[in-house]
């Protein structure tokens, strides 16, 4: 008879502390699981910290993407002329199926700040995405994930953000999120409605992301006395204006000129 979970349910009451919680499984594996609730149906999900988030490995392989990759070195390397790598209907199926895995796997890992394992995830979603543009038989299929890119860029980002924050590396933290910016902008238009809104929606979140760092970050000796020459030129005291304009004239080693 399979067992009853009503104790593990009954030592973790739904809504008392965190929803979700790693555990170290009989395997030796760690895992992620996460108090459900719904209704009057209560619950566990569980999944795998490393792997394929179902603990499976199709054909011997970690992922099934690592199946493909290699099918597709092979094919490669036999020197084979006769035709081009495809990948079938049924192919791109198991690998959607597989990057949503990954996806459910690294949205949870981000709110439990671990990042190193959703940068790992976002990686080689990335990868996945890549592959099935290139090399998908059915042109369905070859766009079906592109309007995710925005999406993923961002957590992808988000993640080695907050690790340079960790350190106390703001500048690490804010070029990270100048370079999502720039990739995210270097993406070629679609006309997606979702691939517009999570461009948009991406984008926001970045700059707010930034401005949060920005104003937690010191200002130098040389910021704070243009902050507070701004702050005396709208306050009309442009004497004082004047004086923190030399000051900052002298530090930028340029000569002193008339006041503007």
């Amino acid at each position: 008879m399979a067992k009853d979970i009503t104790k593990i349910l009954t030592d973790w009451p739904h809504g008392d502390g965190p929803t979700a919680r790693r555990v170290m499984g009989e395997d030796g594996r760690e895992k992620v699981q996460i108090r459900v609730c719904i209704d009057s149906f209560h619950g566990i999900l569980q999944f795998e910290c490393d792997g394929r988030p179902d603990g499976k490995r199709p054909h011997s392989c970690e992922f099934y993407f690592d199946y493909i990759e290699e099918k597709q070195r092979k094919q490669a390397g036999s020197g084979d002329k006769s035709g081009e790598f495809r990948l079938t209907r049924s192919q791109c199926k198991k690998l959607f199926e597989e990057s949503g895995m990954l996806y459910h796997r690294y949205v949870v890992m981000l709110q439990m700040g671990d990042y190193d394992r959703v940068i790992r995830d976002t990686a080689r979603n990335m990868r996945l995405f890549r592959l099935v543009h290139e090399q998908a038989a059915h042109e369905s299929d070859r766009t079906h994930l592109e309007c995710w890119w925005p999406y993923i860029l961002r957590i992808h980002h988000t993640a080695v953000v907050m690790k340079a924050l960790e350190d106390g590396n703001l500048d690490a933290a804010l070029q990270a999120i100048a370079t999502c910016r720039d990739r995210i902008q270097e993406l070629a238009p679609q006309e997606n409605e979702v691939f517009t809104q999570e461009r948009k929606r991406s984008l926001e979140a970045l700059e707010q992301m930034a401005h949060e760092i920005r104003s937690r970050k010191p200002l130098s000796e040389l910021e704070k006395l243009e902050k507070e020459k701004r702050e005396a030129i709208q306050a009309q005291r442009y004497e004082e204006a004047a004086r923190l304009r030399d000051k900052i004239n002298t530090l930028k080693g340029r000569p002193e000129g008339p006041s503007k």
